[in-house]
């Protein structure tokens, strides 16, 4: 099961490539769904950007920022741009396409990512799970987001909302 939840975490991001293929193809948007979709994916990469914008992958347990909140805020943002993108398409395939995805590909990313975090930071790392841990006042970074490619979200965000706004022209 360890090697399947890996996988499933590694793919992740190739899987939401696939999935919002199919979901451009299933996609029904029109305007309304467009506008409202969009406010929540934005919101979503807004989060995903103050997380990543304090991030120090695999050298720390990072508890500044969303950090002090969430475990995952990285997760947290995807899912709203997910849930977003299923707003802005309008269509109930889409839907479940993207329960789909989300279910398996975060479930599988949290659980691999906390044994690792587990293994790499020890107690330190429990105590912040438990909510014991302090956190830490450390300003956000672009270059820290950079660093930690969030661009990569920014720009699949980008064309996806510009693929189904005319997907949304040609149908309307």
């Amino acid at each position: 099961m360890d090697d399947v939840l890996l996988r499933l975490a590694r793919l992740r991001v190739p899987l939401g490539f696939a999935a919002a293929a199919v979901a451009i193809v299933l996609a029904r948007p029109n305007p309304t769904s467009l506008i409202w979709g969009m406010l929540v994916a934005i919101a979503g990469e807004a989060v995903r950007v103050w997380a990543a914008g304090h991030l120090e992958k695999g050298r720390e347990v990072t508890r500044s920022g969303p950090y002090r909140f969430s475990r995952h805020p990285l997760y947290v943002g995807s899912t709203l741009i997910a849930c977003g993108i299923t707003v802005a398409a309008a269509s109930r395939w889409v839907a479940i396409v993207t329960a789909v995805y989300l279910a398996a590909t975060l479930t599988a990313a949290i659980r691999t990512e906390e044994a690792f975090l587990r293994r790499q930071f020890g107690e330190e790392y429990d105590d912040y799970c438990r909510g014991r841990a302090a956190s830490v006042d450390r300003p956000f970074s672009v270059a820290r987001a950079w660093r930690n490619r969030e661009w990569r979200a920014i720009v699949g965000l980008g064309v996806t909302a510009a693929l189904l706004a005319a997907k949304a022209a040609w149908l309307n």
